[in-house]
């Protein structure tokens, strides 16, 4: 985690190009993504998704990533990968992500872009990586033991950034620390061999944290997300199980209720109300209310993605067709950068 003084600058900056996208978005360039390791969920679309809906309706370059080499950053197996990779590219066909205006590709169809990692490396030291606090934290919440490949994770995303010449990316506070990583090495890098790359700002997203049904972070691991892609029926079940207390008397206190207050703040984030005054409306109905005001929530949002994901479905080959074309497109422009780099270090024979 930044300390406080770094935070407040990232902060100044990014609500500075929060202003200057509303006048001139053609200026920036915005790479994000997702690793392969599952469905994406509510909270990646409320957390991430509309955002790069809209980013991109703005004219901003928009560039989306599939990580599926970080998937093994923190796991032996790639079980499953073709398939969430397939999904993935759905889910965001379906949530508004048009293939005319944002490249989305995947890290293995890129070579020339992971080429980028021999030289990144040559600028940062050992002690860099190992104080990051976000490897720390990931190794942590993974339980694996330190492999280079997550030693090095934050190098990998400059990577990903740095070769399509990215200037924004959309960050939590928590991955800040990665930003930082990638402005050190694009600022040595230029600074050793000539100007090449830019400065990136992490664009700070104010979108409030969408808990899992338990209270806890939403997450495919612990059993408590509401995939995009499951259907109205399979949304109610789940819901249907979510664990309430033994308090009839429906309120909104998320320090001691907070597996009832979670399920208030899924509802209100679906339909664009206040918490609160759903509590307030449900009072004694209890957790059966509770649990039927959610679930209408939920499928009344997800009602158009979600039709609009079962006619996607329908034409797989127009899914594949979607990322050969990103892929094709990311090889073009990872293939000009790496020129420009071996140009910069004197490595064109």
């Amino acid at each position: 985690m930044p300390n406080e003084g770094s935070y407040e600058a990232a902060l100044r900056r990014s609500n500075e190009v929060h202003e200057e996208l509303k006048v001139n978005p053609g200026k920036y360039t915005m790479l994000t993504g997702d690793r392969p390791t599952g469905r994406l969920h509510l909270g990646h679309y409320f957390g991430t998704l509309v955002d790069r809906v809209r980013l991109q309706e703005m004219g901003v370059r928009t560039n989306i990533i599939i990580a599926d080499y970080q998937v093994i950053t923190d796991r032996d197996t790639t079980k499953n990968i073709q398939d969430n990779v397939f999904n993935m590219v759905v889910d965001y066909l379906a949530c508004g992500i048009d293939p005319e205006k944002t490249m989305i590709f995947t890290h293995s169809a890129v070579p020339e872009a992971n080429q980028l990692m021999l030289p990144f490396l040559s600028l940062v030291t050992e002690a860099e990586m190992e104080r990051n606090p976000t490897v720390k934290a990931e190794q942590e919440a993974s339980g694996h033991e330190l492999t280079g490949l997550l030693l090095t994770y934050p190098v990998h995303q400059a990577c990903d950034i740095l070769f399509c010449k990215g200037n924004i990316v959309p960050v939590g506070r928590d991955q800040l620390p990665h930003i930082e990583v990638t402005n050190k090495i694009a600022r040595r890098f230029n600074k050793r061999y000539g100007k090449v790359f830019p400065e990136v700002t992490g664009l700070l997203t104010s979108t409030p944290l969408l808990p899992g049904l338990d209270g806890r972070k939403m997450s495919k691991s612990y059993g408590n997300a509401i995939a995009i892609s499951m259907t109205a029926e399979e949304t109610a079940k789940l819901i249907k199980k979510a664990k309430t207390d033994s308090e009839r008397n429906i309120t909104f206190d998320p320090d001691n209720r907070p597996e009832v207050s979670a399920l208030l703040t899924t509802a209100g984030i679906c339909s664009g109300r206040d918490p609160k005054e759903l509590a307030n409306e449900i009072g004694m109905g209890g957790g059966g209310q509770l649990k039927k005001v959610v679930t209408e929530a939920v499928n009344g949002r997800f009602a158009k993605i979600r039709e609009r994901r079962e006619e996607l479905l329908r034409d797989p080959d127009y899914i594949r067709d979607v990322l050969a074309d990103g892929n094709k497109r990311a090889n073009e422009i990872a293939h000009e950068t790496l020129n420009q780099v071996r140009e910069a270090m004197g490595m064109v024979y």
